[in-house]
């Protein structure tokens, strides 16, 4: 039987003998592409060559592809673990032809592997091919059908619909039929009760699709019409997980040996076994995947967090989390246990999984002990929720979805909860919340682009590393809106506008058509063409037009971009080689370096940083700019490369002494016109991942005044004293006495209140005692809590005014909330009396309000509720 790591390595030499390229996989993050935020299918890092953007190097390619598919239409997340053969993370293994090859050597080479090499029984295959759409004016794939027919029997090509043999890469852009090869795996007996032909494409767990040949020949525009490529193409993806299944005889992708290793390391974590119990099953699949899917977009850059990108890999691996704490019984971090089981098992050829894998360990390790803390918080948040809801009513719908937002819980998750405490979820009320996030989520994100509209050909060169202005002309322009916002971006034949990349921004400036003259509020490059975005046109693209960038603006990014540099160079010279860049941001007004380290910076490592990069810029070293090199010959100069980033073969060094990486921003000329190196603030960000914002020149200065301007009123406000440190140290010394002095006086009141009360109390016979204190909010929450210890039976309605803001609270006993009184619904119900509102548990609840002159009806209303029963 032939391992996963064979069938990988069978695919790629069989198309490197057939004339192919072979390329390693693009990083799983995608940089410098607005319109994806993972990498979800093998052509990604190819769209350019689709499109005709860039040269075509080599016709003939083959690799094999991480992708991830948890967002937009690709939106597979809820369905992985609960099925057998959904993934977030999966390889797919393709080759492509540029304009070279056609459907005829597609089939064959297909049919050739599969069969010949791999050796798939040809009875339990089925072939698609597209039938044709006569809305579009379409017809059926006659050529793809006929080159079939040379291989396998005719009731065996079915022919598909648009929407199963019709390849888009999305609303717009390349497209065209293709042809699907399935597989079933069903037993004998399965396949002599019923045909496979009649399974394919109906969503049946062993007659699945395994291989897509698209052939590209069209052209998507944004008003739906089609038009002819001027290259046609081909476009293969075959998942390798799927492949591995059929290949090693099993039912399901996760009885592989690409799963298999990481299920046995849960197994033998938790204790449990796979197969046991379904429940345990999902979870261990769960797991299984999804740290895959975690782990690599980690190595390749992209560190969990509440925003974009980041926010998906968070919501992976806190769906990994809550299965393993809720159906595996595993209350502790475990899942970065996993991360050296799959850096042994992938990292021969994803070699950076094995070099990342002790610092993604130490990023998932301090995820799940956050979330397992939100887990355990939100256990207490839902236990609140129920507590509050009055007896008979479902749990409303929002306070379900705010446990999902907030804490993680699934609708599946609270809603098992809640019936194993005979209560009932208002489903409808929580799918209402969820729409009303979709369509705020859609809203903001919502881009509808136009058609280009072409002027002339060719354009897109960068002069920027020369030039700031250029006399040029427009290639092509397009409008684009975005909600109710509209813009135009436009591309010109020559340009020295820098497209925001590699941390640094894009550059602003202005377009000058005549007397007309155009903002430019941001440069971008989508799919190698570099975007100008304007809020308006001029009256006539055609004539010549005066590209200017905002000279201050760059020279400032320029400064600040090289700082970065001479940054990473000090932070692994005085911490250790183990520093790589995780992230930067490199903006005009200031720089940010985020950078792999495990503890904080000490002061004498903070100040050496700053020293040596100060002693880089006052030495004035020339910039070394190596502008065409081949991508071997960096590295073997000392090139620093940054991990996740993708590379071509040619690529641009920027050398400062003894710093040398590969970029493709703007520098200064020579490291003394940075001016001087300030850092503003270190802090952490993540586990092992801490983050550097520093200023140079013009905001180095205005930091040093504002500075100096603080520790001059300041030593105002200290009547001028000779030592202000000194002076202050001993102000604040004496402020902690009085504070001290203030709690020993604010407990003395709270004890003299509860004695006072307990003796009112045991006069009253177990009634209910109301009283209005002179105390703060915080002293009555303290005396609440005293009296409910001290009377198993007390009842008591407690009042103050504070800073002129009234409040008051409820305490009860054990045995008052074990007969049913609940002091949460209680101050609900109180508390507009005062113009207010509150809440809390059945034993306690405070409400605060606005209107004093309600608040003895609001405490005699309370004791009045308290009466009866």
């Amino acid at each position: 039987m032939l391992t996963s790591k064979e069938i990988r390595r069978i695919f790629l030499e069989f198309f490197q003998s057939k004339g192919h390229k072979i390329v390693a996989s693009a990083p799983l993050v995608v940089k410098n592409d607005p319109t994806l935020m993972f990498t979800n299918a093998g052509m990604n890092q190819f769209k350019d060559l689709f499109l005709g953007n860039v040269e075509i190097k080599y016709p003939r390619i083959a690799n094999s592809q991480k992708c991830l598919r948890v967002s937009g239409k690709h939106n597979d997340l809820e369905e992985v673990g609960i099925d057998t053969y959904h993934h977030t993370m999966f390889e797919m293994l393709g080759n492509w032809s540029f304009g070279d090859y056609f459907k005829k050597e597609a089939i064959e080479w297909a049919w050739e592997l599969l069969t010949s090499v791999y050796k798939l029984p040809m009875d339990r295959l089925y072939v698609t091919v597209f039938a044709g759409d006569e809305s579009e004016g379409l017809p059926y794939d006659e050529e793809a059908e006929g080159y079939w027919r040379n291989f396998i029997a005719s009731d065996r090509i079915l022919r598909g619909s648009k929407k199963d043999n019709f390849w888009e890469m999305g609303d717009t852009g390349p497209c065209g039929p293709c042809s699907e090869i399935h597989i079933d795996l069903r037993s004998d007996e399965e396949r002599a009760a019923k045909p496979g032909w009649e399974l394919v494409n109906q969503g049946h767990p062993q007659v699945i699709e395994i291989w897509n040949l698209v052939f590209m020949e069209f052209n998507r525009k944004a008003d739906g019409t089609l038009e002819k490529l001027p290259a046609r193409h081909v476009d293969t993806g075959m998942g390798f997980e799927r492949l591995t299944m059929a290949l090693q005889g099993k039912q399901s992708n996760y009885d592989t040996d690409i799963f298999q290793p990481l299920i046995k390391k849960i197994e033998l974590i938790t204790g449990l076994s796979y197969g046991s119990d379904e429940k345990i099953n999902i979870a261990m699949r769960v797991i299984a995947d999804h740290i895959r899917a975690v782990s690599f977009a980690i190595a390749d850059g992209q560190l969990p967090s509440n925003t974009g990108a980041g926010y998906v890999i968070r919501r992976i691996l806190r769906r990994a989390i809550r299965y393993g704490y809720s159906y595996l019984g595993v209350k502790t971090a475990f899942i970065h246990a996993l991360v050296k089981t799959l850096a042994d098992e992938m990292g021969d050829y994803y070699t950076e999984i094995r070099e990342a894998a002790g610092f993604v360990a130490r990023v998932i390790r301090e995820e799940e002990v956050t979330f397992i803390r939100t887990i355990e918080s939100g256990l207490n948040r839902l236990e609140e929720v129920v507590q509050n809801t009055p007896k008979g009513q479902k749990i409303a719908g929002q306070k379900i979805f705010e446990l999902y937002d907030t804490y993680g819980f699934p609708y599946d998750l609270t809603s098992l909860i809640l019936r194993e405490r005979g209560l009932e979820a208002d489903e409808d009320g929580f799918k209402r919340e969820m729409q009303k996030q979709k369509e705020r989520s859609r809203a903001a994100t919502e881009l509808t682009t136009s058609d280009w509209i072409e002027l002339q050909t060719g354009g897109d060169v960068f002069i920027g590393y020369d030039a700031l202005e250029s006399l040029t002309s427009v290639a092509r322009f397009r409008k684009v809106k975005s909600g109710e916002k509209i813009f135009y971006q436009i591309a010109l034949i020559e340009t020295p506008f820098y497209p925001e990349g590699g941390g640094q921004v894009g550059d602003t400036g202005v377009l000058i058509f005549g007397e007309e003259v155009i903002e430019v509020y941001d440069t971008k490059k989508e799919n190698g063409i570099i975007l100008h975005f304007t809020k308006n046109l001029p009256e006539d693209l055609t004539q010549p037009v005066l590209a200017r960038v905002d000279t201050r603006r760059r020279r400032n990014a320029e400064r600040n971009h090289s700082a970065t540099h001479l940054l990473h160079f000090a932070l692994r010279k005085v911490l250790g080689t183990h520093v790589e860049q995780k992230g930067s941001l490199v903006s005009p007004d200031y720089l940010r370096f985020d950078f792999s380290h495990y503890a904080r910076l000490s002061d004498e490592e903070f100040q050496n940083v700053e020293d040596l990069v100060n002693e880089l810029i006052l030495e004035n070293i020339p910039l070394k700019e190596h502008r065409d090199l081949e991508l071997e010959t960096a590295l073997k100069m000392g090139a620093m490369a940054i991990f996740g980033e993708k590379y071509g073969e040619r690529v641009r060094a920027i050398q400062f002494g003894p710093s040398t990486e590969l970029c493709g921003g703007t520098h200064v000329k020579s490291t003394g016109a940075i001016g001087l190196f300030k850092i503003i603030q270190e802090s952490a960000i993540s586990a092992g991942v801490r983050r550097i914002e520093a200023v140079t020149g013009q905001r180095f200065l205005a930091e040093y005044r504002r500075n100096l301007s603080t520790l001059e009123k300041l030593k105002g406000l200290l009547k001028n004293p000779k030592d202000p440190v000194a002076s202050l140290s001993n102000l604040l010394e004496e402020k902690n006495k009085l504070h001290k002095l203030v709690e020993q006086m604010e407990q003395a009141e709270v004890e003299q209140y509860f004695k006072l009360l307990s003796a009112e109390y045991a006069d009253k016979n177990e009634e209910v005692l109301v009283k209005r204190t002179t105390l703060k909010p915080a002293q009555v929450k303290d005396l609440a809590f005293r009296l409910k210890q001290r009377f198993e039976n007390g009842k008591f309605v407690l009042g103050y005014v504070s800073e002129g803001k009234p409040g008051l609270a409820v305490s009860l006993g054990d045995a008052v909330v074990r007969a049913g009184y609940n002091a949460a619904q209680i101050v609900r119900e109180v508390s507009p009396l005062i113009k207010g509102g509150g809440g809390g548990q059945p034993h306690f609840a405070m409400a605060g309000g606005s209107d004093s002159s309600g608040l003895d009806e609001a405490l005699q209303k309370a004791a009045g509720i308290l009466s009866v029963i």
